[in-house]
């Protein structure tokens, strides 16, 4: 909540004195050589003194004063609704409702403020039948606030805004001015100010914003750090920004939080300015925040798209040396550095500097950033690598073809790694078992199974011995496709063979069973597992306890991440996405929500997909605060969203008429390079076109039709109707030609 300036203040002074040992050591460990550094740590300790600070009081509250007759119509309306409250007020309040005026809202609220119930129902029923004055909005933000009711409180400040017909700096005094005037009588809570904050940088206006604090403080008060930060990041995007964000801090005494550092490290970053989020980071440790894991993964991504190598290895280090654990993410910048597409520059940029050291690569390096492109799904990016490989006359080895044939092989495809097996025979080059089982694998991903034991036999006559992962390969083809007799049989002969069966071939079984629908098969043969002196991992429990989960048996799935945690598994994310899912689809939101503080209290980082699960179950209940709140929490995880968080939102708010939200995530998931959804598209079109926002909404038409996205019926009746009207006769009988084809035809 938003603390008194003047108490905020003596927690500032003395963190400033505490901070000027600090900076004495940093100097002496000369940790803030840059003018950036040394400008920040000067304006943090530019605090004003509490004893100099003067704060003007709040207004008293003084409505205009009812006539006598008015004064008998609230006491009638006040008596006649307490005494009736059971009853309906649009009955009750029918012989009076001639004569009411909005001066009498705001006289019988003042009778009944204490009363929150009374004031939601007497409010909405005023509200039917004519728009509340600006003063009696804020007086019901006010005793919303007071009432906790934040919901409504910025509900009802949100779409002020949001209908408002005036210029944003005329609305935003108005409104700023009557809160203040009503704030002494009406609630005196602090979190109605930033509740206005909240929503003035959620719809984008910062400048106004600025100004709210800048009013805020001539009355002793500031908003939240996390309100802060939520400005923070929406103004740090280049260093102009920074500066202000950090002179906003200052200025205002707003203690900093680990947040607020990463929003800063992460601004920098995004600037080039790598060098500078690292002494940040590094100060940190003299203040009081604690860089935490995604404080570390920043300035490693920083560094990693600089082509910095050894600094993020060496921060890889330091981070674990303080107990923290790289992420997915860390690591995943690390590969990124030289394999991720579209980023393609500092890849090559260490390529090209080894050459320039008249270092010539080998097929090594080039197998290398082959491999990166295609973990990451990018095959036209690593197939080029392969021709300026060939080009360079660098001959690639049966890895760098083991390689292609793994990455051309994702999606299921069989051709190309058919005919790359076969060049890399022609070259006279001999497949070992690890070529034949990628080669194997691939098939039985596909489902190809004869191919797959025709290359096996093929593998024995070359006298190339199957191993562990090839029988592994083909077992789990064989139970991805039901043929579970069969699978069983090969582990009896990978047993007769000698062979020591590994995890991995046991969770094929498992997975296989499961698909099956045969859980207590899965159970004894996690037994059998045990027997052979082979302990389940993260992954065989998480198997199992994802068919508990889609069978909507939630107690035997806790009762196995019980026995997982019991033998000292720890669970993985993927664990938790399992569970999260089992919950919303049993519509156990408030499990899934506790699920989510436990996996953070843990230091177990979710996923986009753990958000959505929850973000999306939540849209479904039309809890848009909620999943506001969720996805808020997402970002300050640093967790990026993907194209599912987005046509989730969109959906989520177009549902709750929330057109603006909706409209900012359309337009930040275009920027990023995602498509929405069908379904996504149509509930923007419907919601642009009821808000008579015609152009935007044909334009979207022609956006989602140039996607060969088909329409709803609903949304082809729109756009009919409409260029019938405007006497566009081709175009509408090309789109009735369109919507019967395409939506009519397919339906049946």
């Amino acid at each position: 909540m938003i603390l008194p300036l003047h108490k905020k203040l003596c927690v500032v002074f003395f963190r400033f004195c505490c901070l000027q040992v600090s900076s004495n050591s940093a100097s002496r460990c000369n940790f803030l050589p840059f003018s950036f550094s040394r400008r920040w740590l000067t304006q943090s300790q530019r605090v004003p003194s509490p004893f100099l600070l003067q704060t003007r009081p709040f207004p008293d509250y003084s409505p205009k004063k009812p006539t006598i007759r008015d004064t008998e119509l609230i006491h009638d309306i006040t008596a006649v609704i307490k005494l009736r409250r059971s009853e309906p007020l649009h009955r009750i309040l029918k012989p009076h409702e001639s004569n009411f005026r909005y001066d009498h809202l705001i006289w019988v609220l003042m009778n009944i403020k204490n009363d929150y119930n009374l004031v939601l129902a007497f409010f909405d029923w005023a509200r039917v039948r004519r728009e509340p004055s600006l003063e009696a909005r804020c007086i019901i933000v006010h005793i919303a606030v007071v009432s906790n009711d934040l919901r409504l409180a910025r509900e009802l400040v949100h779409d002020y805004f949001l209908n408002s017909k005036l210029e944003i700096g005329v609305t935003m005094t108005k409104f700023t001015h009557r809160l203040i005037y009503t704030y002494k009588y009406w609630g005196s809570n602090p979190i109605a100010f930033d509740i206005l904050f909240q929503v003035l940088v959620e719809i984008g206006h910062l400048s106004e914003a600025r100004k709210l604090l800048d009013k805020l403080l001539s009355y002793g008060l500031v908003v939240t750090v996390d309100s802060c930060n939520a400005f923070l990041s929406r103004i740090a995007n280049n260093s102009e920004g920074i500066e202000m964000a950090i002179k906003v801090f200052c200025e205002y005494g707003i203690g900093w939080n680990t947040t607020s550092y990463n929003i800063i490290i992460y601004s920098l970053c995004r600037l080039g300015k790598v060098k500078e989020a690292h002494r940040l980071l590094m100060q940190m440790d003299f203040r009081s925040s604690t860089p935490d894991v995604v404080s570390y993964s920043t300035v490693i991504d920083g560094y990693c798209h600089l082509g910095e190598l050894k600094k993020a290895l060496k921060l890889i280090d330091d981070m674990q040396i303080k107990g923290l654990k790289p992420n997915r993410y860390t690591y995943n910048s690390i590969i990124l550095l030289l394999c991720k597409i579209g980023k393609l520059f500092e890849a090559e940029k260490v390529l090209r500097e080894m050459m320039s050291q008249k270092i010539i690569p080998d097929n090594v390096v080039y197998t290398t950033l082959i491999h990166g492109f295609f973990k990451l799904g990018h095959v036209q990016a690593a197939n080029k690598w392969f021709d300026e490989m060939l080009s360079k006359k660098i001959s690639p080895d049966y890895i760098t073809y083991t390689t292609l044939i793994q990455g051309f092989g994702q999606g299921g495809k069989v051709i190309e790694p058919q005919n790359i097996f076969h060049e890399m025979i022609s070259r006279g080059l001999k497949p070992d078992e690890v070529t034949y089982t990628t080669l194997i694998d691939v098939y039985c991903k596909a489902g190809e199974m004869m191919n797959a034991f025709s290359l096996h036999n093929e593998m024995v006559q070359m006298g190339v011995t199957p191993n562990i992962v090839t029988y592994g390969a083909l077992i789990d083809g064989l139970c991805k496709h039901g043929e579970l007799d069969t699978a069983n049989e090969l582990l009896n002969e990978m047993r007769k063979k000698g062979l020591q069966l590994n995890v991995c071939t046991y969770n094929s079984m498992v997975n296989g069973i499961c698909k099956a629908g045969n859980i207590a098969q899965a159970i004894k043969l996690m037994k059998e597992m045990e027997l052979a002196g082979i302990g389940p991992d993260a992954i065989t429990y998480t198997t199992v306890i994802d068919a508990y989960c889609r069978l909507g048996d939630i107690g035997n799935a806790h009762k196995l991440l019980q026995e997982m945690l019991d033998r000292g598994l720890q669970p993985t994310v993927v664990t938790f996405n399992v569970l999260m899912n089992g919950f919303c689809m049993l519509g156990m939101l408030e499990d899934g929500d506790r699920l989510l503080g436990w996996m953070l209290e843990k230091g177990i980082v979710p996923d986009a997909i753990t958000y959505n699960t929850l973000m999306k179950q939540h849209c479904i209940r039309n809890s848009m605060n909620t999943t506001t709140k969720i996805y808020q929490r997402m970002r300050n995880q640093g967790v990026m969203p993907d194209s599912n968080t987005y046509n989730i939102l969109i959906k989520g708010h177009c549902k709750a008429r929330n057109l603006r939200e909706a409209w900012f995530l359309y337009k930040e998931m275009i920027e990023k390079g995602y498509v929405p959804t069908v379904t996504s598209y149509n509930a923007l079109i419907k919601r642009l076109y009821k808000r008579k926002k015609i152009l935007e909404a044909r334009e979207l038409f022609e956006e989602m039709r140039g996607h060969g996205l088909v329409a709803a019926g609903e949304i082809y009746n729109f756009f009919v109707d409409m260029y019938y009207e405007e006497g566009n006769v081709e175009i509408t009988l090309n789109l009735c030609d369109e919507a019967v084809e395409k939506c009519l035809l397919n339906e049946r």
